[in-house]
């Protein structure tokens, strides 16, 4: 999978978590066995910039952790020009990142994966909107992420 960063946030401090982050695209192409090319946009903001994403798409006064926005929401709307498909954009605060790993007890680098692995599994049509679907989604969460960044 192409997974392209955009940083936002003028800091490098991240870029040392880019190639995890297509190692773990990668692996969830392997685990949902998905054999098409597919390719992801991250977009790493500060939580002033996703609050005014959060407003301005989901009506929601708040920052939130991480945002997806998938191109589609069923395979048969994709009408591809090339071979690769297009997922879509998750923004991804860098300020929650810090956050959540402090009140998790756990590090940065599994916070920051954690948030993109749930974003790329909306992006692939994953929800969490009933009991059922939230367990089916998390469970997927941990058996990607985990062999990668141990809790």
């Amino acid at each position: 999978m192409i997974v392209t960063m955009i940083n936002k946030t003028r800091s490098t401090y991240w870029k040392k978590y880019y190639s995890r982050l297509e190692e773990l695209a990668n692996r969830t192409l392997s685990v949902l066995k998905l054999n098409d090319e597919m390719s992801i946009s991250v977009i790493l903001v500060k939580s002033k910039k996703i609050h005014e994403v959060n407003l301005m798409y989901r009506q929601i006064d708040r920052p939130t952790d991480v945002i997806s926005f998938a191109i589609c929401d069923s395979e048969d709307e994709y009408d591809l020009v090339s071979d690769v498909k297009e997922l879509g954009d998750v923004f991804l605060n860098v300020d929650a990142v810090i956050e959540q790993a402090q009140a998790y007890g756990h590090s940065e680098e599994r916070e920051f994966c954690f948030l993109f692995i749930h974003g790329l599994l909306h992006c692939l049509g994953y929800d969490h909107m009933n009991a059922k679907d939230e367990k089916k989604m998390f469970n997927l969460q941990h058996k990607i992420l985990d062999p990668v960044v141990p809790r």
